[in-house]
């Protein structure tokens, strides 16, 4: 059978055909990989099939018009069920379906992700896809001005994630009405019964304490499903997101794993794949697609959600900053953004409550309707950057770099997603001082450098910083920006370039005889002992390696090779995995063997004190960079 359906057109009989055959192709294309989650996509069949053919105004030929409403699988394991939809849209075929699901090399992975031109955001991680998607419904609301609605298809399982409640407060406080997040409460998760089971009064308290408007339905019940889309999509007053909480049961449509423990993750054999498929009527094929977008081009007037600026309007031009001048790196992170701001009306900024110690304050203060606070929720931080990146534009999201490691699955998906983030972690390091070691930033070069593609940058002046805000701007996938607390005197002339990969050698001779690696704060002790060393008739060539992913592997193996293979290295950061290992691990694949490396770095758990204080009882200040220099040079 083949139909093409719209809204007005496709009756609910023809809906509940469509689901018979959502619930078999999932079953077909899981027995067919030998893995997968159909009982999973069978709870929540019904719910797909009225909201693709009746609610979803999504053009399948187009499928980046701005005009789209968008479709995020939170509970991304009901793959199954997401592909096929799919092939009943016709953009995917049968054979895709059953001979590439799970396959190497195949575009239907188990989890989705953006390979695919109609998946937003990579899913899978539990809880991720509801937050990502008020990233989506915040720039249709505020930014794009148009009237797509974000359906995220959430799992009961993933509502005991923090991240799901962060993404609830969030969505009310900014009144996102463009927001409809489906749950569907089918009682069992992956090796019992969830939390609250089918406690659905439990789960509307909750949402309604969020501050959401909360719809509870039988999630089988092909009419109440349809009444309850269509209220979601008409809200007079626009200042609430609603929660659907559809009661379902899991593997619905086939009798001997209806509602039953130990199928969770589990594709039917072949026998019972072939009795299931029967008891739900057999295959079909048919091909149906809800309503278009309408008006493509419309966009609506922005809500007003922020004072307009006093100040001058913010300057173009990239801030400037003279050779000694003293300024924090976080500072000129601050000051670089309003810049790139000013140029680029793409260009947004979002933060962690911290944005008077973070300087995004800047950028706030200069395009507050751009500007977007996130609160202390970090993970909800790099969601929200992630669905503005999904509509194009350019996030750059700040907060303590220490606080990053709260949000850390949510980069490492971010990559999965092919998301393009700009993050900027400051007061790094035992520098900062009397706060203590909660607030010090001790692994996060190791944790970004860890992530697929990413670019590490840590800048050790205004002048580099300003420059690398700019180069960030233009650099695909997620790149991170490493600032300082204290202010520290300009290395650098005005306007000069900074490429990612590259390095600066401020200090070198033809009788070097070691070279000082540093980054940031190191940098600067470097260069002081490369001064103390000076004096002492020991030339020491000093690299600033502000790239500290990519790597400049050039610059350093022709210093390894100038000065006998004696390196010192010092980092404001654990020795694992941070510019130390970035370094060696660098030289040993350019094929340097011959080496002498004094790797300094804070290796014990730090307290309070001053930054310098807690530099030297580290072991990366000055001194001890020139103690670590003698020894190799045998001085």
């Amino acid at each position: 059978m083949t139909t093409t359906g719209v809204a007005s057109e496709t009756g609910l009989d023809t809906v509940a055909e469509l689901a018979a055959q959502l619930r078999v192709d999932s079953i077909r294309s899981s027995t067919s990989a030998g893995s997968g989650h159909p009982t999973s996509s069978m709870s929540a069949a019904d719910l797909l099939a009225v909201l693709i053919t009746r609610h979803l105004r999504y053009d399948w030929d187009d499928p980046r018009s701005p005009a789209n409403d968008h479709l995020i699988f939170s509970k991304g394991h009901a793959s199954p069920l997401l592909y096929s939809v799919f092939k009943a849209a016709g953009v995917v075929s049968e054979d895709e379906l059953l001979n590439g699901y799970r396959r190497f090399g195949q575009r239907l992975e188990g989890h989705p992700t953006p390979v695919l031109p109609w998946v937003d955001v990579a899913t899978g991680s539990l809880g991720q896809g509801l937050p990502d998607g008020v990233g989506v419904a915040l720039a249709g609301r505020y930014l794009d001005r148009r009237p797509y609605r974000v359906w995220v298809l959430c799992g009961d399982s993933e509502l005991a994630e923090g991240s799901i409640w962060e993404a609830m407060d969030k969505a009310s406080y900014y009144k996102l009405a463009n927001l409809i997040p489906i749950v569907d409460v089918n009682r069992l998760g992956q090796s019992g019964p969830t939390e609250l089971q089918w406690h659905l009064e439990a789960y509307a308290r909750r949402a309604e304490a969020f501050g959401a408007r909360v719809l509870v339905i039988d999630g089988h019940d092909l009419a109440a499903i349809d009444g309850a889309l269509a209220t979601a999509e008409t809200d007079a007053a626009g200042e609430q997101p609603t929660v659907i909480l559809a009661k379902t049961i899991k593997g619905r449509g086939f009798s001997e794993v209806e509602d039953k423990e130990g199928w969770h993750g589990r594709p039917f054999p072949p026998d019972m794949a072939e009795r299931a498929i029967a008891e739900l009527g057999g295959i079909r094929n048919m091909v149906i697609r809800g309503p278009k977008p309408s008006e493509a081009g419309q966009r609506t007037a922005a809500p007003a959600r922020a004072e307009a600026a006093t100040a001058e309007p913010a300057s173009a031009e990239s801030p400037r900053y003279a050779v000694g001048d003293k300024v924090a790196t976080r500072k000129a992170y601050g000051d670089a953004l309003v810049a790139l701001g000013a140029r680029d009306p793409k260009v947004v900024a979002l933060d962690g409550e911290v944005k008077n110690s973070t300087y995004a304050q800047e950028f706030a203060k200069a395009f507050p309707d751009r500007y977007f606070e996130m609160y202390i929720a970090e993970q909800q931080l790099v969601a929200a950057a992630t669905g503005l990146s999904v509509r194009g534009y350019i996030p750059f999201a700040s907060t303590f770099a220490a606080f990053w490691t709260r949000a850390y699955d949510f980069i490492r998906m971010g990559a999965i997603s092919a998301a393009n983030l700009r993050l900027a972690g400051s007061h790094a390091g035992v520098e900062i001082g009397a706060d203590g070691p909660s607030q010090m930033a001790l692994e996060d070069l190791a944790m970004m450098r860890a992530v697929h593609g990413s670019t590490v940058l840590y800048p050790a002046d205004g002048t580099s910083t300003a420059a690398l805000v700019e180069v960030m701007a233009a650099t695909p996938g997620i790149s991170y920006l490493r600032t300082t607390r204290g202010s520290y005197p300009g290395l650098y002339p005005a306007g000069e370039a900074f490429p990612i990969g590259g390095s600066k050698v401020l200090r070198s001779g033809d009788d070097d005889q070691v070279t000082l690696v540093g980054a940031g704060v190191t940098l600067h002790e470097c260069l002081r002992a490369a001064e103390i060393l000076g004096g002492e008739g020991i030339g020491a060539r000093v690299i600033d390696c502000y790239s500290v992913k990519p790597i400049d592997t050039a610059t350093l193996t022709a210093a390894a090779g100038a000065t006998g293979g004696r390196i010192v290295i010092a980092e404001d950061h654990h020795p694992e995995g941070g510019l130390g290992c970035a370094v060696t691990d660098a030289l040993l694949a350019a094929g340097q063997r011959d080496l002498s490396v004094a790797h300094l770095a804070v290796r014990e758990m730090p307290g309070s004190g001053s930054g310098e204080e807690l530099l030297a009882w580290a072991g990366i200040d000055a001194g001890h960079i020139a103690a670590a220099a003698r020894r190799l040079t045998g001085r």
